[in-house]
């Protein structure tokens, strides 16, 4: 592990006191007016003989912040004139004409609010083409009705990235940011903090933890990405940094401004395009980051959040599903008022 800076000693005890107990490997990241002022690695890859000892740089499965990645792709798409926002999309997804699908747009997939399922049991899955289950599978709201939150939206929107392009969302992410990276290699994947043991998979390390991402071959919208705290970090700066009058390699302001702002209200958590936005103080970043935060989780256990009122963010990656699949919001709000308060904001 890293030195700590000791003006940071409520978030090491915070996350210190959780490892080997609510996770075996975390690290966590925090930047200030764009740079890096704190960063430590805890803990060990895995609880057994094959364990490894977890570094900053080390990869983890970055299960549902793939989505803020793919978002950005999407986006950028917008800022290139491929696409547009708000046009419906029966132009890329044809099977969408005479349906109930034909008015979704962009706007809709990336604010949860498209009417799509939220997902499907893996088990449904097997034998089938998920992206084609995915294009068919009848609404369940009417687009533009209501939220809900919904992987298969963004599965939709990986396969929308494909058609416009031509090229998977793989290769895509490789355009612009050498890391995060889908299906790691072997050499990476012994790096990688392992998941959750299930009935199917045995111990899931190296792979993508999310079943539906791993019927697809690890390659998705939804899921799929493993990278480090500072890549996650990067992609939060790109939206941070013009919100805060710093450049952005990827993004323009009225990109970030339009992306973090309430595109869809739900009552626990509002959606703004691909990230989620502070709604109470019952949300994951806690009580003291500001009503204009924005962030998103991860079910494996990692995520994000960035206050542009404070200029700050923090990115804390752990494998906790390895412990079982319990909640961990206490442990994520206590990290974050630990940030404000040692960062004296």
């Amino acid at each position: 592990m890293l030195a700590v800076n000791p003006t940071f000693e409520r978030v090491d005890r915070v996350v210190r006191e959780a490892c080997g107990k609510q996770f075996t490997a975390a690290v966590a990241r925090i930047e200030h007016r764009g740079q890096p002022v704190f960063e430590a690695a805890y803990g060990v890859t895995r609880e057994d003989d094959l364990q490894r000892p977890v570094y900053v740089d080390t990869a983890f499965d970055l299960a549902s912040i793939t989505k803020l990645f793919v978002a950005t792709l999407a986006l950028k798409a917008v800022q290139d004139g491929r696409i547009t926002l708000d046009d419906a999309l029966i132009r890329w997804f044809p099977e969408w004409k005479a349906s109930a699908h034909a008015p979704i747009t962009l706007r809709m997939l990336l604010a949860h609010d498209s009417g799509m399922n939220s997902g499907a049991d893996f088990r449904q899955l097997l034998g089938h083409n998920v992206t084609r289950y995915t294009i068919e599978r009848e609404l369940v709201a009417r687009p533009g009705e209501k939220v809900i939150y919904s992987d298969l939206g963004f599965i939709a929107i990986g396969e929308l990235l494909q058609r416009i392009y031509g090229r998977s969302p793989a290769a895509l992410m490789r355009d612009v940011r050498s890391t995060p990276v889908y299906r790691p290699g072997s050499a990476l994947a012994k790096t990688v903090p392992a998941t959750e043991e299930d009935n199917w998979r045995g111990r899931v390390q190296g792979v993508v933890h999310d079943e539906k991402a791993y019927l697809m071959g690890g390659i998705a919208g939804h899921a799929g990405l493993f990278g480090s705290a500072a890549d996650v970090a990067w992609l939060a700066e790109q939206y941070l940094g013009p919100l805060c009058g710093r450049a952005s390699s990827l993004v323009s302001p009225e990109t970030a401004r339009e992306a973090t702002r309430e595109q869809a209200y739900d009552p626990v958590l509002r959606r703004g395009l691909g990230w989620a936005l502070k709604t109470s103080d019952e949300n994951s970043c806690g009580r003291y980051f500001s009503t204009s935060t924005f962030g998103h989780t991860g079910f494996v256990g990692t995520c994000v959040w960035a206050d542009p009122e404070r200029d700050c963010s923090g990115v804390l990656l752990t494998n906790s599903v390895y412990f079982g699949r319990r909640d961990i919001r206490d442990l994520r709000a206590a990290f974050y008022e630990g940030l404000i308060e040692d960062l004296n904001l």
